[in-house]
C-alpha cells in the first residue's frame, strides 16, 4: 500500500470535506469513491463518530477497514442522549437497563480488554459512571459490585 489515512467520521454521514477531503485529495484516489463507500458501511452507526482507516495504492485503488465507535458513544446512542453529564456524580442524563449495558458490551467486544461478556460489561459500567448514566436506577459506580455479587449473571452469563 502507498499510504494509510485514519480518521473519525461520522457513520452514515461522511462528506468530501474535512476531515476526509485534505487527507484524501493530495492521494490518487478518488475521494468521491471513498466517501461513498464509507458512508454505505457505516450507515449502521447514523450519526455516530466512527473510526476508518484508509489504506491506498499508487493505481488509486483503496480499502476501507471500518472500526467500532468508543463505548461512550455507544452508550448515547442506546440510551438516547447527546452529551453526558457535567457532574455525573450528582446529574443523572439517563439510566440503562442491563440489557442495553450487554448490548453495548457485546457491540464493543472485540475493543476491549475483556475476555468475556460479564467483564465487558462491567468496562461499559464504567464509562456509564463517567457520563452520568444509571444501571437498573442505579448510580453506575456500584456496577461493579452488582455484577461480581452475581445479581446479573442470568443476562450476562452466557
Amino acid at each position: 500500500m502507498a499510504g494509510t489515512i485514519e480518521a473519525l467520521v461520522p457513520g452514515g454521514q461522511a462528506n468530501p470535506g474535512p476531515p476526509l477531503g485534505p487527507e484524501l485529495g493530495p492521494t490518487p484516489v478518488d475521494v468521491q469513491d471513498v466517501v461513498s463507500q464509507i458512508n454505505e458501511e457505516t450507515a449502521a452507526f447514523d450519526g455516530m463518530e466512527v473510526p476508518v482507516t484508509i489504506e491506498y495504492d499508487d493505481d488509486g485503488s483503496f480499502t476501507i477497514e471500518v472500526g467500532v465507535p468508543p463505548t461512550a458513544e455507544l452508550i448515547k446512542d442506546e440510551a438516547g442522549f447527546e452529551t453526558g453529564s457535567g457532574e455525573p456524580q450528582e446529574n443523572f442524563v439517563a439510566d440503562m437497563s442491563i440489557e442495553q449495558v450487554k448490548k453495548v458490551a457485546e457491540q464493543k467486544s472485540t475493543d476491549l480488554l475483556s475476555y468475556d461478556v460479564k467483564n465487558a460489561a462491567k468496562e461499559v459500567g464504567g464509562t456509564c459512571a463517567s457520563l452520568g448514566v444509571t444501571i437498573e436506577g442505579e448510580d453506575a459506580r456500584t456496577f461493579d459490585d452488582r455484577v461480581d455479587a452475581g445479581d446479573y449473571d442470568d443476562v450476562l452469563v452466557a
